[in-house]
């Protein structure tokens, strides 16, 4: 490792907060981290970071390379991607984050696609149900519901995410017909929940145009989306799920949809966010490619719901 390599290594430490949490993005032994960290202060003549056995603090030298580690990082990224834009055809490595179920279902399908037309073009997936510092982290595209609060990362939309109530047949003969906001509120529902998080709120529309909310009652908490439907398959509770978690639960019988004459709020619209307005052709060219992927008008998650396009609307 060169002495700009070990400079912007300092700042990986910094912004993640220690050498364990860069040796496992690395993949490497936490001791190398440490020791690149050495030979930099050996080479700068100056001690960077103050260390103890719980936490790091940056010296008032360190605090000025880390300033410099942050220019030149900026640098090197303009000059790659403007070399880019100079390809014939994309090439490189492109660094990709998304949610888990939505990478698993079609960033993937989009990659093995991009990958037959681009051989050239190398792939870094990441997928977490975690909101990810695109720049601090070096990711080129990232995939998620709704707008970052980052506004100098650019979006594109890629599709809508509509929600629905299910319940599998077998839970509608114990508990008979579902048919008022009371009922949906008062029996045994799957929630999904997360770090700080608890989706148990929901949104719709009365009679009057009003946004409305109801909330269910969360008789099993989980954290994977995928075990949400899962559960409501195996009878024991309803749950309000996307359109996308739905495979061919409802084409089979396993799941129906319920109080279909809610006019119910959108989950929110997956985006694509980059950091560069002017992004490399590889960049532009793989949201294309997922687009494709997902449906241009209407996203190909909801041709497992027959008439979805009539339900939910009020």
């Amino acid at each position: 490792m060169d002495f700009p390599s070990r400079l912007l290594l300092l700042l990986e430490v910094v912004e993640l907060g220690s050498f364990t949490k860069v040796s496992e993005q690395k993949n490497v032994d936490r001791s190398v981290i440490s020791k690149h960290i050495s030979r930099l202060e050996d080479e700068l003549g100056v001690r960077l970071l103050n260390r103890t056995t719980r936490s790091l603090s940056l010296t008032a030298a360190g605090n000025e390379m880390v300033n410099q580690a942050r220019q030149l990082r900026s640098l090197l990224n303009e000059t790659e991607r403007l070399a880019q834009n100079y390809h014939a055809e994309p090439r490189g490595l492109l660094r990709i984050t998304s949610s888990s179920m939505f990478g698993r279902q079609y960033v993937q399908d989009a990659i093995c696609v991009f990958q037959q037309s681009y051989p050239e073009v190398d792939f870094e997936l990441r997928l977490e149900d975690r909101v990810v510092d695109m720049v601090k982290e070096g990711f080129d595209i990232g995939f998620r519901i709704g707008k970052p609060k980052n506004s100098s990362l650019i979006t594109r939309k890629i599709a809508r995410s509509r929600v629905l109530i299910v319940a599998a047949p077998s839970f509608i003969e114990k508990h008979g017909e579902v048919t008022t906001l009371a009922q949906l509120e008062s029996l045994p529902a799957t929630i999904y929940t997360g770090p700080g998080l608890m989706i148990d709120k929901f949104g719709y529309r009365d009679a009057d145009g009003q946004l409305q909310h109801f909330q269910l009652n969360g008789s099993y908490k989980v954290n994977d989306v995928e075990m949400v439907v899962k559960s409501v398959v195996a009878g024991n509770t309803l749950a309000v799920v996307t359109a996308q978690m739905i495979q061919n639960e409802i084409l089979e019988g396993k799941l129906v949809p319920i109080m279909t004459h809610l006019a119910l709020e959108d989950f929110g619209t997956f985006y694509a966010v980059y950091p560069h307005r002017d992004a490399p052709i590889k960049t532009k060219l793989f949201i294309d490619t997922l687009k494709a992927v997902v449906g241009e008008e209407t996203p190909i998650w909801e041709k497992n719901i027959p008439g979805f396009e009539t339900l939910y609307q009020g």
